[in-house]
Parts: C-alpha cells; structure tokens; sequence
C-alpha cells in the first residue's frame, strides 16, 4: 500500500485542541515506490465555500516524502482534503475516504474540531463495563427485601431468557460487591469504570427509572454509591454513568404527576396523545417507557440545565463522578418531524464543562451515527457497525442461528478485507478526534457475548483489534472469564468468582491483563495515527504510529506469508516482537517478511517516526 498518507493524528496535525480562528498545520506523507507529488494543495471548505492552500514540500526520512500547509479553522467542524498533482501530469485525492482520482464527498473530509475537547485522559483510557445486579454481591445484600416485582435468583442460578424473568429476574449484586472487586478490574489494567443505570426502576436493568436523583436501595442507595465512587478514585481510576434521556419508566414521579392528570406541571415533559394525558408516546411503543418531551423548558432545567439538575448533581460534590454514557442517545429528541438532538445534547455538555469540564460524554448510537458525531457535543459513542458487528462477522464462526444484533438477516460471513473495508466506511465521516473517543466493544449487556460464537482460536484477534485500533477498548465484564451468552438477556450472567483460578478461566484473564497492558504502555496504541500496510482475504497488517514509538500489528485467521515493500515498515531491523507467535524478517533495504500459521495476533514495537520540520 504504497500510497501517500495524512490522519488526524499529531504526527500530522499540529494541535488536537484547535479554536475558531486558529491556524494549524497538518502534513502529507509520500512513500518513495508512490507515484511522485510535485504540487500539493489542501482544500478546506469554510462556509461550504472552498478554499485553496499551496503545500510546502520539506524534505525527506526514512523514505517517506513530507508536505505541509496552513489552515485557518473556520467552521466548529472545519472539513479538509488533499488535492495532489502527479510528476506525469494526473491528479489525486486523499481523504478519510482513501486515495483516489476522484473528487471526495465533503462528507469524509479530514475534519478539524473546534472546542469541546475531550479530557486529556481519555487517551489511556479502557473502559470496563458492569451490570451492577450480575457483578458482585456484598454481604449487605443478604438483608434487603426485594420489591413486589423483583424474582429472587441466586448467584449460580441460570439466567431466565424469558419474560417476566427477563425483566425480573434480580441476584442482588450491589455496589459494594464492585467495591470489593476493584482489586481485579485494576489488575486488568482498566482505568474507567462504566456502570448501567442505579437509579431505582422495576426491572434488573434501570433504563426503566422512577428517579434520577437517588440512588436504588437495592444497590445500597446513595452512600454506597459514594463509597463507590471514593474508592475508584483513590486508585487513580474513574468511574462513569448511565442515564436515559430518551425516556424514564412509568413509574417515575414525574410521569405519574402527568399521566392522567392534565395541567400537572409534568404535563409538557412527555408526549401526550389525548386531553386526558392517558395515551402517550413510549421508546419503541413499550408502555413501560415513556418518552421525554425535550420541547419542555421546564424538563430541561430539571434533567440537564445547569447546576441544579440531575446531570449536574451526580458531576458535582459530594459525588464527583467522571462522566455520563447517555442512553438511546440517538433517538433523543427525536419524533417524527421534529429534532431536538442537537440542541438537547449541547445543553447536556455545557452542564457538565460548567459543573467540571474534565468529564467525558458518550452516546449510545446503535447504528451509524455519523451525523451526530461531529465534535459538538458526544466525544465518542457506543455504536457497533464499524468495529463490533463487522469484527463479528469477520471472526465468528459459522452458525445459521446466531444471534446477530437484532438483525434479522442474520449473522454475515466477511472476509478480512471486508472487515476493514466496513471498518472505514463507517469511520470516514467521523473526525479523528471523535473516533477515538468510540467505544470498541467485543459485546455488552445489550449483545450476545462473542466468545458464544467466536470461530477457533479467534478471541485473541477480537481482543487484540479491539486494543490496537483507534478507539476506547471496552472489555464488558465477564468477557475476561470467557462467558458466554446467546442474547443480550443471557449476556448478563453473574460473574463466576469462586472459578477465578481454574486454568482455562486465568488463561483467558491473563490474555485480557496482557493486551491491555499492550494498549497502555504504548503512544502510538493510545494517540497514534493508523496505516494499513496489507488487507488480502484471510489477513491485515497495520502499523500505529507517533514520534515516541510504532506498533507494528499483524491479525489473522489463516497461514501468514506477507511481503512488505519499503518503505512500509520504518524501522523494522530493531523490531522488538511484544506480544504473539509470529516471525518478522526485514531485509537491508528495508522491506519485510511476515508469516505465522494462523489464526494469529501478533505485534512488534518499533522507534518512533522520525519527520523533516515542517515549512509552511
């Protein structure tokens, strides 16, 4: 793939943290092998108007040709492309949607994001996920009396898949039990502990709240939470919410004020169908869920405006949590004709920079969410076609029944080519800046586990990709005990802690202890820009890339024997092999033998890059 190359990373761009006005430089890279530059050019879009800036050329290392320019960042999403003219006179362009001869869609621009940046520590984050009633139990639990709605389970029971154990069905985990299991999520090497909802609702789960401003008393109410929260952050960790902006439960206080009661003062907060307040709109028609009527001043002051709301309360003293991952984010707002999206989540974040703006906003977005991952708001999202459905259908093996995301079509067979050509497609409309803010799930409570479906030997791929590509790893919990579980019901088994040292389960914690370690010792694993260097049917290669180092990263199903041209591998003689079964040959010139017998994931720690000073 000798092509010429730009990402957003800071090898390329010379701030992350850009403001309107601002003038920043961003870099071209040509690999000696591509068809010469002699003219560059970067062509902005400001005000949907195209501008022109002459590139500089400014020399060469390590057989790569560097350029640069100036861009004046005009637009919050400030969109820009590569235009190149050929020593033979042809043209090209380079965007996040590849290199090509053709003009790119202003929609896969490279983009520039001014403001809202996320925190500084989101860069060395992984991202542990529990479901508190299957994660541990305290010896609290034993003396609380469950709910009328509430199916007691004991800790080794099988989870019921059917209603109304589905819903019902209740272990008692606490969060307390979490607290006396941090010791293994930080022997992990995860660094932020994302938990679904603890307000009390009348299901397992909590999407279904009747509060938002206590904690549930079956989790051990607000001072657990507290006690919760002081023992994340004692050990230098962070922990984050859930919240459902798109509906509370029926049972919430505000919905029973309304529901039946016209002139309530909670009559505007939801949607109403009738005079007599008795119909209404609910997440997907379940009755259960009524849906938020973001049109209601009075809804937001109270939710997600300024330090007296709920967003602001759980961000602030006493609690101080780190941030919110907002549920069913994608429909918030949303109905029909109307879309409040984009004002709901502004008024939600500058809530959380007012209270402390070292706080971290992810959506959840089932599909592709493009649109609404421009930077203005979301730093990131839960959303699974780029990396998690198209990794399934990569390295699950074949199964006519599998669960496939509720997808009805059923679970496709993709070859590695096919994994990064989806893997792109739905990356290219996303900022830098924003991708790496996507969680990269495996699974999680809403999901079958993959290990359920993983072909042979695949789970150190999954995991490994899931560490290596830009993005926030997520391991959701139970995935590092090898769990499994059909459907996103069956998904959420109670954590085995009594087989935590039988071989075949350390095994497979030791292999997730090991690739995030890989993902946190590493620049390059963290900030690095991304460049493909093979993709054929069975097998990719790619390399992560900074001024500190370079992980170079192999993953397979298949026997490996890839030859690498120069200059793709920079560096390769001193290659230090850091994790896999996989051998690395590089000649004088610089070119490079990879092969393995797969399936394999493997990788090799080179120097940093090394690039001429830029003279625009």
């Amino acid at each position: 793939m000798l092509t010429p190359h730009h990402d957003g990373s800071p090898l390329h761009v010379s701030t992350q943290d850009a403001a309107l006005g601002d003038e920043v430089i961003v870099r071209l890279r040509v690999p000696n092998g591509a068809k010469p530059v002699v003219r560059a050019f970067v062509r902005s879009n400001p005000d949907h108007e195209p501008v022109w800036a002459v590139a500089s050329r400014d020399g060469s290392a390590c057989g790569w040709e560097w350029w640069s320019a100036r861009v004046t960042v005009a637009n919050p999403r400030h969109g820009y492309r590569w235009a190149l003219v050929h020593d033979d006179g042809t043209t090209s362009t380079l965007s996040q949607g590849g290199h090509t001869k053709l003009e790119a869609l202003d929609a896969v621009d490279f983009a520039l994001v001014a403001g809202n940046t996320p925190p500084e520590w989101l860069a060395d984050t992984v991202l542990y996920q529990v479901f508190p009633d299957r994660f541990a139990r305290s010896a609290a639990a034993e003396g609380r009396e469950l709910p009328d709605w509430a199916i007691p389970a004991d800790w080794g029971d099988p989870v019921d898949p059917e209603q109304p154990g589905r819903g019902h069905q209740v272990y008692g985990g606490d969060l307390d039990g979490i607290v006396e299991r941090l010791d293994h999520i930080q022997s992990l090497g995860a660094t932020l502990v994302y938990h679904t909802p603890i307000f009390p609702g009348r299901s397992n789960h909590r999407y279904d709240a009747a509060r938002f401003d206590v904690v549930d008393p079956l989790l051990g109410g607000d001072d657990a939470y507290l006690r919760l929260i002081e023992a994340v952050h004692r050990r230098g960790m962070r922990i984050m919410g859930d919240l459902t902006s798109n509906h509370s439960g029926d049972a919430h206080e505000w919905f029973v004020a309304a529901h039946g009661h016209p002139g309530a003062p909670e009559s505007s907060f939801y949607y109403f169908r009738d005079a007599a307040q008795t119909e209404y709109e609910s997440w997907l028609g379940v009755p259960s869920l009524p849906k938020f009527n973001w049109n209601s001043p009075e809804l937001r002051r109270r939710f997600i405006e300024g330090r007296d709301s709920i967003v602001a309360k759980w961000l602030d003293a006493p609690y101080g949590t780190d941030g919110w991952r907002i549920d069913v984010a994608n429909m918030t707002g949303r109905l029909g004709a109307e879309d409040l999206n984009s004002e709901v989540r502004g008024i939600l974040r500058r809530t959380m920079v007012e209270v402390n703006p070292d706080t971290l906003l992810l959506a959840e977005s089932t599909n592709d969410a493009a649109s609404d991952l421009q930077g203005d708001a979301w730093h990131g999202a839960m959303t699974y076609p780029a990396f998690t459905r198209s990794v399934w259908a990569w390295l699950a093996g074949p199964n006519e029944d599998a669960w496939f995301f509720g997808i009805p079509t059923g679970l496709p067979g993709y070859t590695a080519r096919q994994f990064v050509d989806q893997l792109q497609r739905f990356t290219a409309q996303i900022p830098w800046r924003v991708r790496l803010g996507c969680m990269q799930p495996l699974d999680t409570h809403d999901t079958a586990r993959f290990a359920a479906y993983a072909a042979e030997g695949t789970v150190p791929l999954a995991v490994g990709l899931s560490m290596t590509l830009p993005g926030l790893p997520v391991v959701f919990a139970g995935d590092e005990f090898g769990l499994v579980g059909t459907d996103g019901e069956q998904s959420r088994t109670p954590i085995p802690w009594d087989r935590v040292d039988e071989p075949e389960i350390a095994e497979r914690i030791a292999l997730y202890r090991d690739l995030i370690g890989l993902r946190r010792r590493y620049t390059a694993l963290q900030t690095g820009g991304l460049r493909w260097l093979h993709v054929d049917d069975e097998t990719i290669v790619f390399v992560r890339e900074s001024a500190d180092d370079t992980v170079l990263v192999l993953a397979s199903r298949g026997r490996v024997d890839v030859a690498l041209p120069a200059p793709l591998v920079i560096g390769g003689i001193g290659a230090e092999k850091v994790f896999g079964e996989a051998t690395l040959g590089v000649a004088e010139d610089g070119s490079a033998v990879l092969t393995a017998e797969g399936p394999v994931f493997a990788a090799w720690l080179l120097p940093g890059v090394v690039a001429p000073p830029a003279t625009a």
